[in-house]
């Protein structure tokens, strides 16, 4: 399932334009309206990019009125964050005993003299 998500997060995260709108929510709740006024693409277009945002768990959608208010949704990011630790412990760990074994292995003799 984690995986499942994961596949999702990332592919919405992919595209420029839902970065952008990511940003903007983060600065605080906007209205599709108001997030669609800076891109050069339709209302309907903006408002598929937020439709694949909010199936991804990255924003939440709330009609108020005639308006539709997105906020984005921090909760979202949980399982990547997790997936991007265990990756970086992975690796710091593996390249650490790298080190360790390069700093244990005796260097070549020096062939130049």
């Amino acid at each position: 399932m984690v995986e499942y998500h994961l596949d999702h997060v990332f592919r919405a995260l992919s595209d420029p334009t839902r970065r952008a709108i990511l940003g903007r929510l983060a600065e605080g709740e906007a209205t599709v309206g108001r997030l669609a006024k800076p891109f050069p693409v339709s209302f309907a277009a903006v408002s598929k990019h937020i439709g694949v945002l909010e199936r991804a768990g990255l924003v939440t959608r709330e009609a108020r009125g005639r308006e539709r208010v997105c906020r984005i949704n921090p909760a979202g990011l949980t399982d990547v964050r997790a997936w991007i630790d265990f990756h970086e412990r992975f690796w710091t760990e593996r390249l650490d005993a790298l080190d360790a074994l390069v700093a244990e292995t005796p260097g070549e003799p020096d062939r130049t003299r």
